[in-house]
């Protein structure tokens, strides 16, 4: 058993690492509602690009079918059979000028559908990252960065094939299918039914794929999904995947994950691929008619119920004709399908609702004065998991409050709660005797700035970063902002100082300028509450003290929550809070706590040992 093990491939002794139960799929029937609600994306353009597409596309159907009647029925029952070299001369005229004709409307057909299909694509994708822009934490603490880049990325690109041709290819191939159908049998009954004896097993073998068809394209979106969920954080965590070796460890994992991807993309196209040969037999079947059947009608001759070689010769034409749209509706079929899967997923997203919603009447608050409260407040990340236990506490205007407490206490959650990025299981969190539920989240958060330990760069210039929380702010506050928080200096050092562009997550910065640059943006805001989530603990302990003078001036007339582990930044604060597992033990000033010797009293000397230790 354990040379077994020992044997086994790493990436399915870690075959659970990146499963989502979220992310599976689903068997359900084919949802035409659902295609529907997809196709209302065309609604804005149904005014010019749809009619133009459409009537291009009508002409140059009509004149495919019409061709074939005017070669046989005009050019060699009447034109050739009479020897009329004049009419057949203006004949070969007129079906040149058709061909010309059906070229130019072709050609316009192409272009409307290819602006309407990259339209679509564009709003669809704007749409769905608006609306995930707006979705509560909740949601992004269930899914990884990968899956959702999939859906917005992956998803919407395979809808692009279907917006670009398969629609009006679709119509095209329907309008063809019944002119012919009818032309046929205009022109021979008899022969049209014979020549067609084979559409209905074609029909009963195409419905038993579609099935399997639609589940495997299914299953390619959740493994396109998991590779770019691997990949996301694999390069994120490159450094630790490097400082521990495990780069071995890490390609075979992701040639695991890139060969279920593979399997699933093979195994689809494979199903897809069935529909091609079916068609192709049955054109195969149908030609053997044509010539058997129609042979023993031509030679009957038209006095005798049979037909004359115009009319075989157009059946030929149409024939192969036939075939062609039958064979494209198999490709148009897959493409919904895979638009099916896409829009399934796609969908999913856009039905989800934020668990933090705002009210339709919610109020607007203009001047905040930041006074803070919890009202018997209780949140569970969780139903097994209770993070605060129906707390009480007041943050004052203007006052300085720090919470301690080790790791899972509940300072973050209360953090959380104030932004309003969740809502308490029970109890209320009010600023200015104002319930949360009650404001409106735009304006709650505009008189919030919040500066947490892992900061996020974006890619651009140091001033746009800066400048992210204001964006109408000036050049001359933005300095201000940085000056004030000891930014100022390393950015004038920098080559192209407020202009140097920074990749992402702000790479070539140290933590500790990252973190500067943090502390610039959350205070240029000009925030009535400012939130510090372990704000200074990738800031070295000189750096620290130049940031406690400048945040003596900022944080007077403002509400500050500071989280710190690091005691010693939080000596001044006007009220500290001692969490343990959700619940408050202790409050009181530095001064009131010591005395106290209490749980704050314990952490103090526990760190005092520990810096006298080192």
């Amino acid at each position: 058993m354990a040379k077994t093990m020992a044997n086994q491939p790493k990436q399915s002794r870690h075959l659970n690492r990146f499963y989502y139960p979220l992310d599976q799929a689903v068997e359900k029937p084919f949802n035409w509602k659902q295609m529907l609600r997809l196709l209302g994306y065309v609604k804005p353009y149904t005014g010019k690009l749809v009619p133009g597409a459409i009537i291009a596309m009508f002409i140059s159907t009509l004149i495919r079918m019409a061709v074939p009647v005017l070669i046989g029925k005009v050019a060699i029952d009447i034109a050739i059979k009479d020897k009329d070299t004049g009419f057949l001369t203006y004949l070969v005229i007129g079906i040149s000028i058709l061909y010309l004709v059906s070229y130019l409307a072709n050609t316009f057909r192409i272009k409307w559908v290819n602006i309407l299909g990259q339209n679509v694509i564009y709003d669809l994708r704007r749409n769905l990252f608006s609306h995930v822009q707006h979705l509560s934490h909740n949601f992004f603490d269930k899914r990884s960065a990968g899956s959702i880049l999939v859906r917005i990325l992956n998803d919407v690109n395979s809808l692009q094939e279907l917006f670009t041709n398969g629609i009006i290819n679709l119509l095209m191939d329907v309008v063809m299918l019944i002119g012919i159908v009818v032309i046929l049998f205009v022109l021979s009954p008899p022969l049209a039914l014979a020549v067609m004896v084979v559409l209905p097993i074609m029909f009963y073998i195409s419905t038993k794929l579609r099935r399997n068809i639609r589940r495997a394209w299914q299953d390619v979106r959740i493994q396109k999904s998991r590779l770019n969920s691997h990949l996301n954080e694999s390069m994120q965590g490159i450094r630790i995947t490097q400082s521990f070796s495990q780069e071995e460890e890490n390609t075979e994992f992701f040639n695991g994950v890139n060969t279920d991807n593979f399997e699933s993309e093979r195994l689809a196209t494979k199903k897809s691929a069935y529909f091609g040969p079916f068609v192709e037999m049955s054109n195969a079947i149908g030609t053997v008619i044509l010539i058997s059947y129609g042979s023993h009608l031509l030679l009957l001759g038209e006095a005798n119920g049979g037909i004359e070689i115009g009319t075989f010769v157009s059946f030929a034409f149409f024939l192969g004709m036939f075939w062609e749209p039958i064979s494209r509706l198999g490709q148009i079929y897959n493409q919904l399908l895979v638009a099916m899967a896409s829009s399934e997923r796609i969908f999913e997203f856009l039905d989800e609702q934020p668990n933090v919603e705002e009210k339709p009447d919610a109020k607007t608050i203009d001047k905040m004065k930041g006074h803070i409260e919890f009202d018997k407040v209780q949140f569970s990340y969780d139903e097994d998991r209770i993070a605060l236990h129906e707390i009480s506490l007041e943050m004052k205007p203007g006052q300085t409050v720090a919470l301690v407490g080790h790791t899972g206490s509940g300072k973050s959650t209360i953090a959380n709660l104030i932004s309003r990025f969740y809502d308490p299981t029970k109890g209320a969190v009010k600023i200015d005797g104002n319930d949360l539920r009650d404001l409106k989240l735009d304006s709650l958060r505009k008189n919030i700035s919040v500066v947490l330990q892992d900061t996020f760069i974006f890619s651009g210039t140091i001033m746009e970063n800066i400048r992210f929380g204001r964006p109408d702010a000036s050049d001359e506050e933005v300095f201000e902002a940085a000056k004030v928080v000891g930014a100022d200096e390393f950015i004038r050092r920098l080559a192209d100082g407020y202009q140097t562009e920074v990749e992402e997550r702000g790479n070539i910065l140290s933590a500790g300028e990252r973190q500067l640059l943090s502390f610039a943006r959350a205070l240029l805001a000009d925030p009535r509450i400012l939130i510090l989530d372990e704000a200074t603990a990738s800031i070295d302990t000189e750096t620290e003290m130049k940031i406690q003078q400048a945040l003596r001036k900022l944080l007077k007339g403002r509400t500050a929550i500071m989280i710190a582990h690091r005691l010693s930044t939080i000596r001044e604060a006007d009220q500290i809070i001692v969490l343990q597992h959700g619940k408050i033990l202790e409050k009181g000033n530095h001064q009131e706590l010591m005395q106290r010797r209490g749980e704050y009293f314990d952490l103090v000397k526990s760190q005092f040992q520990m810096l006298n230790t080192l």
